[in-house]
């Protein structure tokens, strides 16, 4: 087999002819908003996502790659709905239609909907506010939203409403630089994976990813006969030498498949790990992909629990950021924002920031993609729910803002911050550091907990597997839940002679935190033989 060869990162095009423009701000989006009027967008309206992006900010930058050769059959021959596309007429002027299947909204027997959400930074007492949305709001000229289009039939894209927000936030963060870039609406992003597997992937082929990673990308791949290859990592996610050496090593035969094309990857406060790759370790994984032309699958819930710094237990708390562009500035750029060539499908999603209950999430690809992508959903998910997209409309662009939004993630990095300290704080209370070892998380919401197995009492009489088994059951039995680090592997045959568990501090109050990191500690004594140390005590 040939061994790795060395990584090139592909020129950028030449913008030396353009004047390049200054980022955007949220000042720029309302100007913007206000130069193009009202938005108009009624029952099962089509989005023009192009009028939702700056006209200037792109004329600089060059198309996407085309991924025609990597589409499946499925995804090819999926012609979308041609009910839906009748749905484009519907705005003509005095048009009386008896066409499209949609029921009457006279008889949806919702006619208000109300919810009460937080006032960020306000100067006076009240804490919340009643947001209400009627069935008949745009017609009454009160809204650009009602109940009688978000509870009828949509497009596959979502409501242009929702979207727009969308695509003006993902400008906001991101800049993607390519021209031709867009977004569509998903039900999450495990259902944005599986799209994206039955638009790339047939039984047969495999997809790189971290040699630890989300049990439920793995599964969600099994039943089409796709399989997952593990790529080694360090504390700082995915090596990007040992992805080139997979690829440039791959052997057909001996996997039974082509080598991949797909990358799936959780580059920020990974879940299982914890881990967060740096601009650096992006930078170089990205390059693995120009050379390989791999199609990078980015899922990113977690991207926003990016958290300060963590100083030490009894150290005073790292300030807030001072500005929206302090935090913006912090962090860690995506891989859609190093995408020079259209080779990124990032998933974004409200599950870990507002709620995972919503089902609303977005991918943002290039134009050809996202056409695609909205295809499949017309003919399947159809679009994500109504009143989820009401309530986040209502909630991000008319309460918020995209000021309010960043104001609320900056709240939610500081109440994470405070979560990943306590539990940062206990382990150095409570677990044995004779046979475990941890690194601070700086994204996410997940604790990783190394344990050195060959110092259990039975090593080397029993396997890893067993050790592991049975320190989960000590550790129920002291009344606390863990996960195997072995449920995270995604390639069962690749014996990586490590032992890990999962822990997270996103849900359980702040005192229970504590406790079940001691019960750990106590049962990992028991294990151990360490009993005269099992109340934690120094």
């Amino acid at each position: 087999m040939a061994p790795p060869s060395a990584i090139e990162v592909l020129p950028e095009t030449d913008t030396s002819t353009f004047t390049i423009p200054d980022r955007l701000t949220i000042q720029h989006i309302a100007k913007r908003r206000a130069a193009s009027g009202k938005l108009i967008a009624g029952v099962a309206a089509a989005a023009d996502v192009g009028a939702f992006k700056s006209r200037t900010h792109h004329l600089h930058k060059h198309l996407a790659k085309r991924w025609d050769h990597r589409l499946t059959d499925e995804s090819k021959n999926r012609g979308g709905s041609s009910l839906k596309e009748a749905a484009k007429f519907l705005k003509q002027g005095g048009l009386i239609s008896l066409g499209g299947g949609l029921p009457s909204s006279e008889y949806f027997p919702v006619e208000e909907i109300s919810f009460k959400v937080p006032l960020l930074n306000t100067a006076t007492e009240e804490r919340h506010a009643t947001l209400t949305a009627g069935k008949h709001d745009m017609i009454r000229g009160t809204s650009d939203f009602d109940l009688a289009t978000a509870l009828q039939y949509g497009q596959g894209h979502g409501s242009a409403q929702l979207l727009r927000w969308l695509v003006e936030h993902t400008e906001l963060v991101h800049n993607p630089p390519y021209a031709d870039w867009s977004c569509t609406m998903t039900v999450g992003n495990t259902s944005a994976f599986d799209m994206a597997l039955r638009m790339f992937s047939k039984r047969g082929d495999w997809v790189v990813s971290e040699q630890y990673t989300f049990p439920a990308a793995v599964e969600t791949a099994a039943p089409m006969g796709v399989r997952v290859a593990a790529v080694r990592m360090d504390e700082g996610g995915m090596l990007a030498e040992s992805l080139d050496e997979v690829l440039c090593t791959w052997d057909e035969r001996a996997r039974g498949g082509p080598r991949p094309f797909l990358l799936y990857t959780v580059p920020t406060g990974q879940n299982p790990t914890g881990s967060t790759q740096s601009l650096q370790r992006r930078q170089q994984i990205y390059a693995v992909a120009q050379k390989h032309d791999l199609y990078i699958l980015e899922d990113e819930p977690y991207y926003f629990l990016q958290m300060q710094p963590y100083t030490g237990p009894n150290a005073p708390d790292v300030p807030p950021p001072a500005s929206h562009q302090e935090f913006l500035s912090s962090l860690v750029p995506s891989y859609l924002s190093l995408d020079v060539d259209g080779r990124v499908m990032r998933m974004d999603s409200f599950s870990k920031v507002i709620a995972p209950g919503t089902r609303v999430g977005w991918i943002t690809a290039s134009e050809q993609i996202c056409k695609r992508y909205s295809v499949h959903a017309d003919l399947s998910t159809q679009n994500p729910s109504g009143v989820s997209q009401m309530m986040l409309f209502k909630l991000l662009d008319e309460q918020w803002g995209h000021g309010g939004y960043l104001d609320w993630l900056i709240h939610i990095r500081m109440e994470y911050t405070a979560r990943r300290n306590v539990i940062l704080e206990a382990c150095e209370q409570y677990l044995p550091r004779e046979v475990v070892s941890w690194k601070p998380p700086v994204a996410g919401m997940f604790q990783w907990l190394r344990v050195e197995w060959t110092k259990h009492p039975d090593y080397p009489r029993k396997t890893l597997v067993e050790i592991e088994d049975e320190l989960f059951h000590a550790n129920m039995r002291h009344g606390t839940l863990l996960m195997k680090g072995s449920w995270f592997c995604p390639d069962k045959e690749v014996d990586t002679g490590k032992m890990f568990f999962r822990a997270t501090y996103a849900a359980a109050p702040l005192e229970q935190i504590r406790e079940a990191v001691r019960r750990f500690g106590a049962a990992l004594r028991e294990a151990f033989e360490m009993v005269a140390l099992a109340d934690g005590a120094a």
